[in-house]
């Protein structure tokens, strides 16, 4: 996404300061990269991070190009900016870094420029174009609870053939903001490759979901539910938050149990099976009657951290870009616009001679066929000339 100076929607409503990058646009450090990223779109993601205000604060990114990262971003300058003070404060430049060969950066934020406790908006822009990628950092005192939520699991109702704008199950959003307003944390996690953050941030943005921490594999993975107990694991060892509640379908149960939380606190989208009813609680009736059971039973409680005054109520506000849905709708409305192609047209396809063909071939057999065509046309334009003076002959009679 090319950077243009423009206003953010924050979290809460209120409109940031604008963003214009802090250095100018250089050339490229390698010749080349000029050509490899010709005609191709950006695809840059910075993973969503949380710490304590005392633990190692580190910004990862990674700088790719086109579908499915066909170019790698080597070598090149990424400047490093952190909203201070968020969402009314201004951005600040803090460093630049250069990408590896697999297009990634890592920058450890300084002990002089640690950040306190607070959910900070962070650009990385890329020097030589101003393409950049969106992200927050997330700083929270010990034992903040959270509640995580699978985004394939509980949240999608159908499929689109091109993957791109599934529809939301209903009540999905409330039961999220339900949540947040009683002070946890929200967590996404998902098995999809971060190559689809963009489009994922998207369509959480689109749908009005609330603000929350997205995690995504690292690249292609061949044990997606390995990624999620792991990510879940570090929050709870490395950054000492605990779990409250978990939803997501039948594939996250072992994922939830691994992590230690008790079946009174999964919560499973489908329909309860007798060989997993003792393992999680079955959302059988929709999320609207399972809102009900939340706000009129003891299931659900307010979040005793204090990180509480430190969240945002809110929903996606920074990073997501429409932009990803918009062209797959107009891409499946493009083919589905297209006219079919008539039964002659399919029938002359066949008729065209295969490329292995020589020249003289193909001109050969074209040739003769447009013979054969003529000669049959003439014969049927014969008989019926011959038929039509035939009958001129017998009427006059």
């Amino acid at each position: 996404m090319r950077h243009e100076n423009s206003s953010i929607l924050e979290l809460d409503g209120k409109e940031v300061s604008e963003f214009s990058p802090s250095k100018p646009r250089e050339k490229w450090l390698r010749k080349r990269t000029h050509v490899k990223i010709r005609n191709v779109t950006a695809n840059h993601r910075v993973n969503d991070a949380v710490f304590t205000e005392d633990g190692q604060q580190v910004v990862n990114g990674r700088f790719m190009y086109g579908p499915l990262d066909m170019v790698t971003l080597t070598g090149e300058k990424v400047d490093i900016h952190i909203m201070m003070q968020p969402p009314t404060g201004e951005w600040v430049y803090f460093d630049t870094e250069l990408t590896n060969s697999s297009g990634r950066i890592s920058y450890v934020i300084p002990e002089s420029k640690r950040l306190g406790i607070g959910v900070y908006p962070v650009k990385l822009v890329v020097r030589g174009d101003h393409t950049n990628a969106d992200s927050y950092l997330t700083v929270l005192p010990k034992t903040t609870e959270f509640v995580v939520f699978s985004i394939d699991g509980s949240f999608a109702a159908s499929v689109s053939i091109m993957g791109s704008d599934p529809k939301v199950r209903a009540g999905a959003v409330d039961v999220v903001r339900h949540w947040q307003d009683l002070g946890y944390l929200i967590i996404y996690v998902t098995g999809r490759p971060d190559m689809q953050k963009q489009r994922v941030v998207a369509w959480l943005s689109q749908h009005n979901f609330p603000h929350g921490i997205v995690s995504f594999c690292d690249g292609l993975v061949h044990d997606p539910l390995r990624h999620k107990a792991n990510f879940l694991k570090s929050l709870i060892t490395e950054a000492q938050m605990k779990v409250y509640a978990a939803y997501g379908s039948t594939k996250d149960i072992s994922v939830y149990s691994s992590i230690g939380l008790s079946p009174s606190q999964i919560y499973i989208v489908g329909r309860p099976t007798k060989k997993m009813q003792h393992q999680c609680q079955f959302i059988s009736d929709g999320y609207a009657a399972h809102l009900s059971q939340l706000e009129y039973s003891l299931r659900s409680r307010p979040a005793k951290s204090t990180a509480r005054m430190v969240l945002r109520k809110g929903s996606f506000g920074l990073g997501g870009n429409p932009d990803f849905l918009r062209k797959r709708k107009h891409l499946l409305r493009t083919i589905s616009s297209q006219p079919s192609t008539s039964t002659s047209g399919s029938q002359s396809n066949h008729n065209k001679p295969e490329r292995t063909q020589s020249q003289s071939e193909s001109e050969r057999e074209r040739i003769e066929r447009g013979q054969r065509s003529m000669s049959l046309a003439a014969g049927c334009w014969g008989r019926s000339s011959s038929t039509k003076l035939e009958s001129v002959v017998l009427n006059q009679k």
